[in-house]
């Protein structure tokens, strides 16, 4: 049985399409998108991902759900449910066995081909399903930075990588992505891994736990003081609110840790891989649809439709995406995704960042050949749809840097 075919079983309403007032209409119209494309959204199916080496307990997890889990064949791990199926109160997600998460979003993660070794840069990682699924891929070595800047939801992200017993080799910051500029701690060589001194001692990172020390708590009430003492333009110090034992914090003295980087250091001590999946209007999220039915349509309108918003936001995504650019190492991939289908936040974000990015360059997906997506409004980018997908919406793009040549007088030149 293929999705299509599972689709219709799950409900034979397949055309029904929820009430959409004339405000989100318009924005439609607005952003040329065909109001189709929503058509059947309570068809779409329920995805999950199970949880790398436990393929064994299919059965069982079918059986606690009463359902058949169908396996998506275009993306390994995940399997797609009846969309009326709740796994919340299920062992298999309690114990972590299973997650909730869109083929869509899977489909971003894998476009980054993380593998064993990477050091990999979420810098948007809440709520955390797609910083788990890099954990699952990274394997037993590298490491993988997530950043946001809403502290209650990375503490949330904290949790699902306690949950998913995946933090070993994650750290977590709360701080601007735009401004963010750490880059991961193999890059610098003169660690002192043994220090001698009292004050070496204290601002060493000793192995993480949620119970501070009346030390640690003073040390952070000190910093907390500096940092309230910056002006509104002056970017604050990251806050480091989660660290694993293997993610190359531990017996490092605090300088080491938050050394910021130039443009120049990072093209070589930068990240292998980086996710930029910006902050958007989540007109393509069946999940945030749905939601606004229970909010009331007000709220979108007040979130999506206000002209200075819908501004603001496509100046963050542009800053974010050129943030995770210059944290990027020269070779390395970052992937740019957001779940709106308007072209204002995808394509047109794009073409500005190539514009004023000469090492940028656009890469194609390859395993994209199978997926059940279509190519965005730029050769080599891809778009997920509700009717074309049968998941949520989805654009993703997909760059490399190139290497670049510092001549005498210091300016940049691209090869």
């Amino acid at each position: 049985m293929d999705l299509s075919e599972a689709c219709i079983l799950i409900k034979d309403n397949s055309t029904s399409v929820l009430p959409f007032p004339d405000a989100f209409l318009e924005f439609l119209e607005e952003n040329d998108l065909d109001s189709s494309i929503y058509v059947g959204l309570d068809t779409i199916p329920r995805y999950i991902r199970l949880k790398p080496g436990y393929e064994w307990l299919l059965t069982e997890i079918e059986t606690e759900l009463d359902c058949n889990l169908e396996a998506v064949n275009w993306l390994p791990g995940f399997f797609f449910i009846p969309s009326h199926i709740q796994i919340a109160g299920t062992k298999a997600y309690r114990s972590g066995k299973i997650y909730g998460m869109d083929a869509a979003s899977g489909a971003a993660v894998m476009t980054l081909n993380v593998t064993c070794g990477d050091h990999v840069l979420d810098l948007c990682a809440a709520p955390g399903a797609k910083l788990c699924m890099l954990a699952d891929l990274l394997g037993n070595s590298g490491t993988i930075t997530g950043v946001d800047v809403a502290r209650h939801r990375l503490a949330a992200c904290r949790t699902m990588l306690q949950k998913y017993e995946l933090g070993d080799r994650c750290r977590l910051f709360v701080a601007d992505g735009t401004t963010f500029s750490l880059v991961p701690t193999r890059s610098h060589t003169d660690v002192k891994m043994c220090p001698t001194d009292g004050k070496d001692v204290e601002d060493t990172f000793r192995e993480w736990t949620s119970k501070r020390t009346w030390t640690d708590r003073k040390n952070a009430a000190k910093r907390k003081m500096v940092t309230s003492a910056h002006t509104p333009l002056e970017p604050s110090e990251p806050d480091l609110i989660f660290y694993g034992r293997d993610s190359g914090v531990v017996g490092m003295q605090r300088s080491k840790v938050f050394h910021i980087v130039d443009a120049i250091e990072s093209s070589s001590s930068g990240y292998d891989k980086v996710l930029v999946d910006a902050e958007c209007t989540h007109d393509g999220s069946i999940k945030h649809i749905q939601k606004f039915e229970y909010w009331g349509w007000s709220t979108f309108q007040r979130r999506v439709l206000d002209a200075n918003r819908m501004k603001n936001l496509t100046c963050l995504q542009l800053a974010l995406l050129t943030n995770g650019f210059r944290l990027l190492k020269v070779g390395g991939s970052l992937v740019y995704s957001t779940c709106s289908l308007t072209v204002a936040q995808n394509e047109a974000v794009v073409e500005q960042f190539l514009s004023r990015n000469p090492s940028a360059e656009l890469m194609k997906v390859d395993s994209a050949e199978t997926w059940r997506c279509r190519s965005g409004g730029i050769p080599l980018t891809l778009r997920f749809d509700p009717k074309t997908s049968q998941t949520s919406g989805l654009f993703i793009a997909k760059f490399t840097k190139k290497s670049s040549l510092v001549c005498c007088d210091c300016h940049v030149i691209t090869p």
